[in-house]
């Protein structure tokens, strides 16, 4: 397992205990990153109208469409860092 690997999944579990809860665009921005760099590219169909909060992350995701999982962990691990993780 990578150092960076490593960092990355102890600031996931970090994200769950935060002092603070982020706002809604920060969380976005955490699952986004959290997925790209666990999964990579988005996949599967995009959730229907409907579902706002699935829709509003299948687009988060999509954004870094084309993003390495690399960049994305460190980026991720950054953000938890600076939330006070």
């Amino acid at each position: 397992m990578s150092d960076l690997t490593s960092k990355f999944e102890a600031a996931a579990k970090q994200a769950m205990s935060l002092p603070e809860r982020p706002d809604n665009d920060t969380l976005l921005k955490l699952y986004a990153l959290y997925k790209q760099g666990s999964a990579g590219d988005v996949s599967g169909p995009k959730p229907g109208f409907f579902d706002f909060v699935g829709t509003a992350k299948y687009e988060a995701w999509a954004k870094l469409k084309g993003t390495n999982s690399e960049e994305a962990m460190q980026k991720y691990v950054d953000l938890v860092k600076k939330l006070g993780g």
